[in-house]
C-alpha cells in the first residue's frame, strides 16, 4: 500500500480565501489574562471583506479574551479530518448588538446561504444577544496535509 505523503502548499491571499470560504470548521485560539492560551471549536465563515467570521455570546471565553488581547489564530479544517488545513494569524474584533445584526446575517449567508426568514433570525440573534467575531487575516501558512515525508514513500 502507498504511503501518503504530507503536502505544503504555499498560497496567495485570494487562494487562502477561497480555500477558507469553502470550510466551516476551525479552532479558534485566544490568549487568556494569565498568558496561557484558550481554544475553541468554531463554526466560521468569510464576510466580503476577507475577513473571518465567528457567532458567540458576549460572555464567552473567546470573547472576552479577544476584548482584552485581540491577537486570534485559527486552524481552518476540512469536513473530512484527515482532509488539508490552513493556519490562519491577524486581529480580531468583537461586535455586539445591535452593531453585530446585520453581520451575523452576513455570517449565516456565507455558510448557510439564505435563511426562510430573516425577520425571525434577526428576532432570534437579538433575543440570544449574540456576537460576532471579525478576525482581520495578517499572515497564513501553506495549505497543509498530512502524511509520511517524501523521503519515506
Amino acid at each position: 500500500m502507498a504511503r501518503k505523503i504530507a503536502t505544503s502548499t504555499t498560497v496567495s491571499r485570494e487562494d487562502m480565501q477561497e480555500f477558507v470560504a469553502a470550510r466551516h470548521h476551525a479552532v479558534l485560539l485566544t490568549h487568556r489574562a494569565n498568558g496561557g492560551v484558550q481554544l475553541s471549536p468554531v463554526t466560521c465563515g468569510l464576510d466580503g471583506a476577507g475577513r473571518v467570521v465567528v457567532s458567540t455570546y458576549p460572555e464567552r471565553a473567546k470573547a472576552v479574551n479577544l476584548r482584552r488581547d485581540p491577537r486570534a489564530s485559527l486552524c481552518v479544517l476540512s469536513d473530512d479530518f484527515d482532509g488539508p488545513w490552513i493556519q490562519l494569524d491577524g486581529t480580531a474584533e468583537v461586535l455586539d448588538l445591535p452593531e453585530a445584526l446585520e453581520p451575523l446575517v452576513e455570517y449565516y449567508r456565507s455558510i448557510s446561504g439564505e435563511h426562510p426568514d430573516w425577520d425571525e433570525y434577526r428576532r432570534a440573534m437579538q433575543e440570544q444577544g449574540k456576537s460576532l467575531v471579525r478576525v482581520t487575516v495578517e499572515s497564513w501558512g501553506p495549505v497543509a496535509t498530512g502524511g509520511f515525508p517524501a523521503r519515506l514513500a
